[in-house]
């Protein structure tokens, strides 16, 4: 390990958490990148959602602070490096997740200068909220990603854990509150879904 204690101290800190964030280059998900058989990992996917919050920013509901936005879905998977990555239709299955996310964003975020930590851990907290216009915003570029990369891949997912549109409109309605006209997109995708039989 290099000597970041050569650093001047917040040098050092914003190192050890840069060197941290790599590990979430090893956290698989569920969802396949199109037309690849492979796992995605958690940064690909931190990067995609950055990409298309740059790219879909004029359909949110409400006026944001794209610059905000892009921070938080930067570091919204952080705490996959200490819990993995729980699929979505999974979530409800562990009554502890809320509390064990909370603890790894802490411990990670922990690493930088207590300012960026702070920062970082209220950017966590507003996203996994969803009571801002950002927060709902940037839900939205996450959640439709997946809708995206199945309706590519045979369904993949979906297909994969046998699920039915309603299940898929039910459980993503954090789309329509951060941007309807993203929900439009959702809407098609999941029709062509249906129409090729990877959603019941």
């Amino acid at each position: 390990m290099p000597n970041f204690d050569a650093l001047p101290p917040r040098l050092a800190h914003q190192a050890r958490f840069l060197v941290e964030m790599d590990k979430l280059k090893g956290v698989l998900r569920r969802t396949s990148p199109i037309g690849q058989d492979r796992r995605e990992n958690s940064a690909e996917h931190s990067w995609q959602v950055v990409l298309l919050a740059i790219t879909l920013a004029e359909h949110s509901a409400e006026p944001i602070d794209l610059l905000r936005v892009l921070k938080m879905l930067a570091i919204h998977d952080a705490v996959e490096i200490d819990v993995g990555d729980t699929f979505h239709y999974d979530k409800a299955a562990d009554p502890d997740l809320g509390a064990k996310e909370h603890a790894a964003a802490v411990r990670v975020f922990g690493l930088l200068p207590d300012d960026q930590a702070a920062e970082f851990l209220a950017l966590w907290e507003e996203f996994e909220s969803k009571q801002t216009p950002e927060g709902r915003f940037a839900a939205a570029v996450d959640r439709v990603v997946a809708f995206v990369m199945n309706s590519h891949n045979h369904g993949g997912t979906w297909a994969e854990y046998r699920l039915s549109a309603e299940q898929v409109r039910a459980k993503n309605q954090d789309i329509p509150r951060g941007a309807p006209a993203i929900w439009d997109l959702a809407e098609v995708l999941v029709q062509f879904g249906v129409e090729k039989g990877y959603l019941r």
